[in-house]
């Protein structure tokens, strides 16, 4: 039996290099060029680390092995408690490793920063002057991805593409709870938040199907919160467009209101043709009909604020994706709802801007409404 036991944890033993060999290590070998600087900066921190480990755990052993009892011509020095030389050496040492760490940090932090356009394509490669980037607007729904396409007008679920060394800016917001975009071989995770809207700058640098996933946990389906990222050639590119614009159905917001409501494990979808103005109403929380947009909370705010009725904007502010287009959910009545601030009727029914600002007009420094300023 003893036997038997230590033949099988051998071939378990075997078994773990032999698992970990079907493993891809895409974030040591990525295809993007931010995420290629990511990952150098990994390999530098460890190096640096490994200057300090590697030596401790080496006269850790050495230590021990020199040290033992049975060797009787080690020196044994029972009184012996400082020396300045070994006190300069093991404090200088992790003081100069840190202090290059703080450098590579601090200078990597803002080379990084997912906000900052692009200057390159890759190491060797600058960003032609010409060069129109990509503009992506994604959307983390309960349980898949939206990725709105504003330059052609299209929207998919659960797949994108972009033409490789064609910089990307993705704008980034969530419908429900707060969640995270990544994908490994492109770039580093970024948050998506409801009501928020994140960016991100990258560049795919070669061609290929890359994973994308959720990288924050957010509820039951998250598991299966996956899509395909499509590096491809600019005629490769030309030709996904041609067969979203085919095979799409519209995206209007009724559409939108069944697609936004939880789901797990959803198939790849595409739209045609998109709603006017959607992933404004998307990110300003208020694609359903009667819903006060944030955007419009904030003039409100900006203004003064909505005067004892403002109470009344609760229940228009309020929001759940999961009873989305049911009657009665975020409606209410009351002069308060979004005349006093605006004179207007609520934004989500109105052409939305593209921003979180108000529009320049309702904004020219005139004195707020009466109701604005009673106490």
């Amino acid at each position: 039996m003893p036997r038997l036991l230590k033949l099988v944890s051998r071939l378990c033993a075997l078994a773990v290099p032999l698992a970990l060999a079907g493993c891809d290590m895409v974030v040591m070998s990525p295809s993007g060029d931010i995420a290629a600087q990511q990952r150098d900066l990994i390999v530098v921190s460890v190096l640096l680390m490994l200057l300090i480990i590697v030596p401790v755990l080496f006269l850790t052993l050495y230590f021990a092995w020199h040290y033992r009892h049975s060797n009787t011509k080690a020196r044994y020095e029972p009184n012996w408690h400082h020396s300045t030389r070994l006190e300069v050496v093991i404090w200088s040492a992790p003081l100069a490793i840190i202090i290059v760490l703080g450098a590579i940090t601090w200078i990597s932090t803002h080379k990084l920063d997912p906000y900052r356009p692009l200057d390159r394509l890759d190491a060797e490669r600058p960003i032609p002057a010409d060069t129109k980037p990509l503009e992506v607007e994604v959307v983390a729904l309960d349980w898949k991805w939206l990725f709105f396409y504003p330059e052609y007008g299209i929207a998919t679920v659960n797949e994108m593409a972009a033409p490789v060394d064609r910089p990307i800016t993705f704008k980034i917001t969530a419908s429900s709870v707060m969640n995270s975009f990544y994908v490994p071989a492109l770039a580093g995770m970024i948050y998506a938040m409801p009501g928020m809207e994140t960016k991100l700058h990258a560049v795919i640098n070669k061609e290929g199907v890359f994973d994308g996933l959720s990288a924050n946990y957010s509820g039951a389906g998250f598991s299966h919160m996956r899509f395909k990222f499509h590096g491809v050639t600019n005629e490769g590119f030309d030709g996904w467009i041609a067969r979203v614009k085919q095979n799409g159905t519209a995206l209007s917001r009724d559409a939108y209101l069944k697609l936004e409501k939880p789901s797990e494990r959803e198939p790849v979808r595409y739209f045609a043709t998109v709603e006017d103005g959607l992933y404004s109403r998307v990110l300003n929380m208020c694609a359903t009909p009667g819903k006060m947009c944030m955007n419009e909370m904030m003039h409100i705010d900006m203004m003064g604020g909505a005067g004892v009725e403002s109470h009344e904007n609760r229940e228009k502010l309020k929001y759940d994706n999961r009873h989305a287009g049911e009657v009665g959910h975020g409606t209410g009545s009351g002069m308060g709802d979004t005349v006093p601030a605006t004179g207007e009727p609520a934004r989500s029914e109105a052409a939305p801007h593209e921003s979180h600002s108000a529009p320049v007009e309702n904004n020219n420094g005139t004195p707020a409404p009466a109701q604005l300023n009673s106490n």
